[in-house]
């Protein structure tokens, strides 16, 4: 399969699909993460990008899969600070607040 992504020059697509499904995954995560646990979940981003940074340090040799791993790292930190920046939405009632 990743001859074939290679023989006809895909790569850049294709790591373009999966950022976009990253990005795309992480909108919701945040926004379900701040309505159910507030933003004491900030930690749990920041792991995964932890884990993602060495993943990608990890597949080296595989530019997709590790350009992959980068992407999502940097999403699950952009996640962290998203917390936040969610919760002065919910303030301002932008979006729902969890009844307790």
């Amino acid at each position: 399969m990743m001859q074939f992504i290679e023989n006809y020059h895909l790569t850049g697509v294709l790591v373009g699909l999966v950022t976009f499904l990253i990005i795309g995954l992480f909108h919701p995560l945040v926004i379900k993460g701040e309505y159910y646990f507030g933003v004491k979940c900030w930690w749990v981003f920041a792991l995964f990008g932890i884990a993602g940074i060495a993943a990608s340090v990890y597949f080296y040799g595989n530019t997709v899969v590790s350009v992959s791993c980068g992407v999502f790292a940097f999403s699950a930190f952009w996640g962290v600070s998203e917390l936040f920046q969610q919760r002065k939405r919910v303030e301002k009632g932008w979006f729902p607040r969890r009844k307790n």
